[in-house]
């Protein structure tokens, strides 16, 4: 029978949170649940935030809400950035004197410098024009993003020294996901060969800051000095690297499948396929992107992508810019909002998952992707995206039914830009009409995370999980109306949170779509968590589910434990640089078996010729 890839943990951290324990997909809905139900997260969200935990009250709540979701940047002063302009330089005389220390001399000095000794300084005179880069301090034209929670640093949990950002909230993201399974990691390995584990991670733009490639980049014109560390670290696999060296102690596949802004659903799609086709049967999946860097912001700027001050202003009808609206999805709008996040899942076999007792969160259908073909521009969208909603939505008409078509809906790529607005709705809407969807709920959560890049997936399918818990679909309140050249004869655009039944009983199946740039278009099929314990009482019959559910009792509560210590500020994490190191040694080789010291089941090897037939 084909293998389930169900969802049995989650993790991560972005402007809206800690992702395990749905925290983050809480705070978007915030509105909506009891006093009971937010307390643990305002007390989760206050901890990191260095704020006071112990005593929840409507001030500390306020900081809270000023310092997380979209928001003013904060990674970078947008008022004050340093920025350096060319300038020739002359006097009136035609000379120009200046004193520099004689280790701050060029290597080759200009034929019109003349120097003349001063001790450990030199005074240089300069005939003619002088070529210099003069410092100054400018105002970025967007000034709105969305950083993680304001003052919380994940860094300061572990020995992160010349750590990038994006590295450093990977490890976080991981540490979070495995922390979450209630089920011990080694316990997990115990019961599987080492080589049946996969990771697929990483970031679509690579590590870009100062520790990394902004700062290995910028070095030789800034007067910096690129260390050994930089270029290794700025690698878009990188966290991958990180958490099987460091956090999962992995020997199994691994790699990130980039795609652009799809890069999570490309990624799921490799683990999917892991645990289909047996290769392996846990499959961490994830991504980390830190892209609220000045200068990769005024990259996307430049082209037209990004909400800039003056058109918020513009749209508004005012002096100053709407930080908090800066994305509207599918109304008046002028550009994305960048966002920074870390987002990881992990799949397991169902097999496994029913031996093991793991929550069971969902499961993965299918996740489609298609390319654009030829088209006017590599930045133009093109016909990709209508080839993997189709697919997605067909097969969740074979899996639902008729009736349980209508019970789906869309977490839209939706990144508040004019050209997505039109384009994404068209496809969504031909697409809810061909299949004969009335009003198909669509909402787009970059509204309150931005737009994370190769994490976006990762951000719409954590929300995604939140709705399955607490029955809200969140919706897009950073708009008013929706634009009128949206396409929605046959969508239901929310404008508001969105109740689909207790625990989401009435929604089986979400739909995430993902349009990257350059035509890197993904859409994934995922199933409540109804629907697949469902299937699998089908697959197991009563008495096998009645023993796991035994045993997830046991996990759920471990599960709970776990949140509750990190809501008060006790996170483990999982960092274990330079810990149970194998060498040589450590292997013992045969012919139809590896050996590793540090696992207790060998990894056999391949005996069997598949391709016998043609030999």
């Amino acid at each position: 029978m084909t293998k389930i890839p169900v969802i049995v943990g989650f993790g991560g951290m972005n402007a809206a949170g800690r992702s395990s324990g749905f925290h983050s997909y809480k705070r978007m809905i915030a509105d909506v649940l009891s006093t009971q139900q937010m307390a643990s997260t305002w007390q989760d969200l206050a901890l990191r935030m260095g704020l006071d935990g112990e005593h929840i009250n409507d001030d500390v709540i306020e900081a809270i809400k000023q310092g997380t979701l979209v928001r003013r940047v904060e990674t970078f002063d947008p008022d004050h950035l340093l920025y350096q302009s060319r300038a020739t330089l002359a006097s009136n005389d035609g000379e120009l004197h200046f004193t520099i220390r004689k280790s701050k001399l060029p290597t080759s000095i200009p034929e019109n410098w003349q120097l003349e000794e001063q001790g450990s300084k030199v005074k240089v005179i300069v005939s003619g024009n002088l070529e210099a880069l003069l410092p100054e301090e400018v105002s970025f034209p967007v000034s709105s993003a969305a950083n993680i929670p304001s003052g919380f640093d994940p860094g300061t949990l572990y020995n992160a020294r010349f750590h990038p950002r994006g590295i450093k909230l990977s490890i976080y993201g991981a540490s979070d996901l495995i922390n979450s399974l209630g089920i011990e990691w080694e316990a997990i390995l115990s019961c599987i060969t080492p080589d049946q584990v996969s990771v697929y991670a990483g970031s679509s733009m690579g590590q870009i800051d100062q520790q990394s490639m902004q700062g290995m980049m910028g070095a030789p014109l800034t007067g910096g000095r690129v260390s050994s560390k930089m270029m290794a670290m700025s690698f878009a696999q990188m966290p991958a690297d990180f958490i099987n060296s460091y956090v999962l102690n992995s020997i199994g596949n691994t790699g990130t499948n980039m795609g652009a802004c799809a890069t999570f659903l490309y990624n799921l799609r490799q683990g999917m396929m892991d645990i289909q086709n047996g290769s392996a049967r846990i499959a961490i999946i994830g991504n980390a992107e830190a892209p609220i860097v000045a200068e990769l912001m005024e990259g996307y700027r430049v082209m037209g992508a990004l909400a800039e001050d003056r058109q918020l202003c513009a749209l508004d009808g005012s002096d100053t810019p709407d930080n908090r609206r800066a994305c509207r999805p599918f109304a008046e709008n002028a550009g994305f909002t960048m966002g920074e996040s870390a987002q990881f899942i992990a799949l397991m076999d169902d097999e496994l998952a029913v031996e093991l007792g793991a929550t069971i969160y969902g499961s993965v259908a299918d996740v489609f992707v298609n390319a654009d073909a030829n088209k006017k521009s590599i930045s133009a969208p093109g016909v990709g995206n209508y080839v993997t909603m189709a697919k997605a939505t067909a097969l969740a008409k074979a899996i639902l039914g008729d009736e349980g078509l209508q019970q789906t809906y869309v977490q839209a790529h939706g990144t508040g830009t004019p050209q997505n607005r039109v384009t994404e709705s068209h496809i969504l809407n031909e697409v809810a009409k061909t299949f004969g969807i009335k009003d198909w709920p669509v909402t787009a959560i970059k509204s309150y995370v931005g737009h994370s890049m190769g994490v976006a997936g990762g951000d719409q399918l954590i929300a995604s999980l939140g709705v399955w818990r607490y029955g809200y679909i969140p919706g897009i309140k950073t708009i008013d109306q929706v634009a009128e050249d949206v396409h929605r004869s046959n969508l239901n655009i929310l404008t508001d949170h969105h109740f689909v039944g207790e625990q989401g009983k009435d929604c089986q199946a979400v739909i995430i779509n993902a349009k990257g740039f350059g035509g890197n278009n993904a859409s994934a099929l995922v199933l409540s968590p109804v629907k697949t314990m469902t299937m699998l009482s089908h697959k197991y019959g009563s008495e096998k589910l009645t023993a796991y559910q035994q045993k997830n009792a046991q996990v759920v509560r471990n599960c709970q434990q776990y949140d509750q210590q990190a809501c008060q500020g006790h996170e483990p994490m999982l960092y274990h640089f330079g810990e149970a190191v194998m060498d040589e040694s450590h292997i013992t080789l045969s012919a139809s078996q590896i050996r590793l010291t540090k696992f207790a089941q060998a990894i056999p090897l391949p005996t069997h010729n598949p391709f016998k037939d043609y030999c």
